[in-house]
């Protein structure tokens, strides 16, 4: 046995250096075990700086019925996930690490503004230290030894180590944006010994729209505030939605990355955009039927509806007749204006990923059937859930469960 180094007294291994193998790995040494985290890239919690950046929300103060709902059809399993460890819990737990968060208007909790995503894992990484977690980047993990055993390489030296530890967590991430380290390249290692993978897809990223090129030059990338937005005949979803060369991305367009991904397989997909949310469709018609007189089309809608660009050139995107409808046809489009929608963005470009090991491949301690004694957390395991702090706090609770799993 090579172990470059390494003592052979008993340790828990945790594979990936993201918040669940963080979660993981501190919750385990609070309960006095030896802790070892293993990262294949030059520092940990790249993912979770990069997620930072597009507005640092931890969580969300939803009520955890309505929370564990996010998860779709897992919404049972994150039940008792989240009651081991909730969005209160997160709170506490960056409270702890002198990390305030207050909760925002929509009802998601961030950091206060003088706390940055790198202050919170500067923090987190302090904690660990104090708690006597090894932590060792640019360790590949390469796959199992024997029974119990794992095998990593050490990418600064090329040397190649196995190591016994008592119990192993995997927490690898997804397949999105591959530059933080989530390349999904565990799924030939874990299909070899039996345990099934379900193909990765993009979740949470943006839908392609076939727009013209004159709509392309013109608009170029415009925000649409206070809109709701479905595929075919669902429900809506509100938000602000943007307007891109490729077509549209915000958090109405992720949520509905679900159903968008269904209704591409089984047929046409089409998004359907109410830019007038706000009003009732009697209202909208009584508001249309103001006389025009001399104004511009771009000018009328500016005035009764203060619809300013791009408004008037989507409109007639879809419709170029859209200026000459009667006021009952105009606000039929306005409030389900069609978007034919022809693909979701390449998984790179995900937010996060659908797809992973299923729950079946796991226990309720969320350990392989296939390989006793290795756990996983994170986006490893097939579960989905919007943008808004659902995601951060699944990784949270399972990283945390599994922690208690190896600890019993």
């Amino acid at each position: 046995m090579i172990t470059n180094g390494f003592d052979n007294s008993p340790f828990a291994a945790i594979i990936g250096g993201g918040p669940a193998g963080l979660m993981a790995a501190q919750r385990l040494a609070e309960a006095g075990q030896r802790v070892r985290l293993f990262e294949a890239q030059a520092t940990v919690g790249r993912k979770f700086l990069v997620a930072g950046h597009g507005g640092f929300n931890l969580s969300n103060s939803e009520a955890l019925t309505a929370f564990a709902g996010r998860y779709g059809t897992e919404e049972s399993r994150f039940t008792e996930l989240l009651a081991h460890f909730s969005p209160g819990d997160l709170q506490a737990w960056a409270a702890d690490l002198g990390i305030e968060t207050f909760v925002g208007t929509s009802g998601r909790i961030f950091p206060v503004a003088a706390h940055k995503p790198a202050d919170l894992l500067r923090a987190w990484l302090g904690r660990l230290r104090e708690l006597g977690v090894e932590i060792h980047t640019r360790h590949r993990w390469l796959g199992f030894a024997g029974s119990t055993g794992i095998r990593l390489r050490d990418e600064t030296t090329g040397q190649e180590l196995v190591l016994e530890p008592t119990a192993t967590v995997l927490a690898l991430g997804g397949a999105s944006w591959t530059k933080t380290g989530s390349d999904g390249a565990w799924v030939l290692i874990l299909q070899e010994i039996g345990v099934p993978v379900t193909a990765f897809a993009p979740a949470n990223c943006g839908a392609e729209v076939a727009w013209s090129a004159f709509f392309k030059e013109k608009v170029g990338r415009a925000p649409l505030k206070n809109i709701a937005l479905r595929v075919n005949d669902g429900p809506e979803v509100r938000g602000e939605l943007m307007l891109t060369d490729y077509g549209v991305e915000g958090t109405p367009a992720y949520a509905l990355t679900p159903q968008l991904r269904t209704a591409l397989t089984r047929d046409a997909a089409t998004l359907h955009l109410n830019l007038k949310a706000d009003l009732s469709a009697a209202a909208l018609v009584q508001k249309l039927k103001q006389p025009r007189g001399k104004a511009s089309f771009p000018e009328f809608l500016k005035k009764v509806l203060h619809l300013g660009p791009p408004v008037p050139t989507l409109l007639r995107e879809v419709r170029p007749d859209a200026a000459a409808l009667a006021p009952e046809e105009l606000a039929a489009l306005l409030t389900a204006l069609p978007l034919s929608v022809t693909g979701l963005r390449p998984l790179d470009e995900a937010i996060s990923t659908a797809g992973g090991i299923p729950f079946a491949a796991v226990d309720e301690h969320l350990m392989l059937r296939a390989r006793p004694g290795t756990f996983v957390a994170g986006e490893m395991l097939d579960w989905e859930a919007p943008t808004g702090g659902y995601l951060l706090q699944g990784c949270f609770s399972t990283g945390a469960w599994v922690a208690r799993s190896v600890s019993r």
